[in-house]
């Protein structure tokens, strides 16, 4: 079967704005806090580094409003380099895979925290790190309907908590090598958050025309990663056979219907680690230098990886060029969407 399938006929992206937490906490600290675990396991240094890529992530500076701040300032950012207020904004989305209670939705925060008007609806979307291209999906339907006239969709994780009791648990007496490959990648993650403004695109000719959206699902993949914000488990090798899978079947089945995704001039994917994004650069193509990447600098940053990955990379697309954001969710799911900047 085919993908899910989404043409957005009226849709620009306005602005994309990031903010990356302010404490960097290398991979180097996190073997030294893990040095327990290291000594009874015989586990060597470094192994973050090589097998993940990554050298660093972040945290938030205050561990109970820090990702709430961080979302405030992307937010602001995107609003005012879109050029509207928030008066006009008529859905806000939060796409966060972190939440701190579950409920009320974390979006009545960040509603709140951002001053919106009582006429902006709010809700969360969770697909795990899909979340916001989800979002993003979800708005643009909305304003291609005529529902609304502008969509504020936000995210922000913060990984401290769930990090410190994965090396807490791994340096007990208890744990063994396999606790260990199946905690590796909460290892990873990293902290910030990201903002982005949707908009009709005959009202925004200066605006990045969003084109398309294609999604598949493969949720006999579901038990392959489950976390919560004290421990993650994830089965590392199926989770990236997999993923890489359901992305080909994705891209193959929308090539097959005549969408080139191949000759874009810019595809940012998850970023998890240089094994998946050297096997998602040899499976479809797509060579490294059309690929940017941030994880070895900010980690995973889960459902905001993409966006934020964007905004970094903004500043290098050319108007008229075609960026390809390609996002997958833990459960298994995916969704490509293309951009003409």
């Amino acid at each position: 079967m085919g993908n899910t399938s989404f043409v957005h006929r009226n849709v620009a992206l306005l602005s994309v704005e990031a903010t990356v937490a302010q404490v960097p906490v290398t991979s180097d600290e996190i073997d030294d806090m893990l040095a327990p675990a290291r000594r009874r396991l015989r586990l060597p240094k470094g192994v973050l580094q090589r097998v993940a890529g990554v050298y660093e992530r972040r945290w938030w500076r205050d561990t109970d409003t820090g990702w709430k701040q961080g979302i405030v300032l992307a937010a602001e950012r995107a609003m005012a380099k879109a050029g509207i207020t928030r008066d006009q904004v008529g859905l806000l989305i939060n796409a966060s895979v972190c939440r701190q209670h579950l409920e009320p939705a974390v979006s009545t925060t960040v509603h709140h925290a951002l001053g919106m008007p009582r006429s902006c609806m709010n809700f969360d979307i969770t697909n795990a790190c899909l979340g916001f291209v989800n979002a993003m999906t979800m708005a643009a339907g909305m304003i291609d309907s005529g529902q609304i006239e502008y969509a504020l969709v936000v995210g922000a994780e913060d990984v401290e908590e769930v990090q410190r009791g994965t090396i807490d648990r791994l340096n007990s007496k208890t744990s063994t090598r396999a606790d260990f490959n199946n905690q590796f990648a909460a290892l990873t993650l990293g902290s910030g958050a990201a903002a982005a403004v949707l908009g009709r695109a005959d009202e925004h000719p200066e605006g990045h025309r969003i084109t398309l959206t294609e999604g598949r699902a493969g949720t006999e993949h579901h038990e392959l990663c489950i976390g919560d914000m004290d421990d993650m488990r994830t089965d590392s090798t199926g989770l990236l056979e997999n993923g890489i899978e359901l992305i080909v079947d994705t891209w193959k089945d929308a090539s097959s219907r005549g969408l080139d995704f191949k000759s874009i001039e810019h595809v940012i994917p998850h970023q998890v680690s240089m094994v998946y994004t050297r096997n998602f650069s040899k499976i479809t193509g797509v060579g490294m230098d059309r690929i940017p990447v941030t994880f070895p600098d900010w980690g995973n940053v889960a459902a905001e990886a993409v966006p934020m990955t964007l905004a970094h990379h903004q500043e290098n697309i050319s108007r008229g060029e075609r960026v390809l954001m390609l996002g997958v969710g833990s459960g298994l799911n995916t969704a490509f969407m293309e951009v003409t900047w």
